[in-house]
């Protein structure tokens, strides 16, 4: 029996500097989330740190099935092409950690 790789998720932690070009970045990468499996489950503002700095205005957690597929969407050509926006509109921090299944 082949052990299944454990689902994914990437963890994004943004400091907006452009609010209207960030939309523009955030509204164009939803549909190639969505075209690699992924599943946002947070999506929000005001984040409020418990400990820490704690010095970001969003925090996005998007679910995959797997690491390779979440690595799949980040250097596909699809979003790869959106990067500019997102580097030109926020400063963030971003992970991929494997699920606790």
């Amino acid at each position: 029996m082949t052990e299944r790789a454990p689902a994914a998720y990437v963890i994004n932690q943004i400091r907006i500097t452009d609010p209207d070009r960030y939309m523009t970045y955030a509204r164009a990468a939803l549909p190639t989330i969505h075209a690699y499996g992924g599943k946002i489950l947070v999506r929000g503002g005001a984040p409020e740190s418990l400990a820490g700095p704690g010095d970001v205005d969003r925090v996005v957690l998007i679910r995959f099935e797997s690491r390779a597929q979440a690595r799949a969407w980040r250097t596909s050509p699809e979003y790869t092409a959106l990067l500019p926006i997102r580097e030109a509109s926020s400063v963030s921090t971003v992970y991929v950690v494997d699920a606790a299944e």
